[in-house]
């Protein structure tokens, strides 16, 4: 497989992580949009959203709750924040990799 999240899962590519267990990991866009803007990675494989079946329920809250917990850490949960994930090359997903951003730090409205 040549998934870029999947190399940087395994530690092969270095990335910025900010956060690690059995299920996500979790590190800086290498092209932010904002002062903060984090993907928040499942460790295993599903290329988007379409892919996800009944037992990835508990896996899609962890990266959801994993974002709201990534906020308060960064002071952003006060003014606001947002959380994207794109489907599909026409929704803007542009890594084969089941991925939500969280992004914030200014006024991101217009963002992603």
């Amino acid at each position: 497989m040549n998934c870029i999240f999947c190399k940087i899962i395994k530690k092969e590519i270095s990335s910025n992580i900010e956060y690690e267990d059995d299920q996500l990991m979790v590190f800086q866009d290498i092209h932010p949009k904002a002062p903060v803007h984090l993907l928040i990675v499942p460790k295993v494989h599903i290329d988007n959203l379409d892919q996800v079946g009944e037992d990835h329920k508990e896996l899609l809250g962890e990266l959801v709750w994993q974002a709201s917990q990534l906020a308060k850490e960064k002071g952003i949960n006060q003014k606001g924040y947002k959380l994207v994930m794109n489907c599909g090359r026409e929704g803007g997903q542009t890594v084969d990799h089941l991925h939500l951003h969280l992004v914030g730090g200014k006024n991101v409205a217009g963002v992603l």
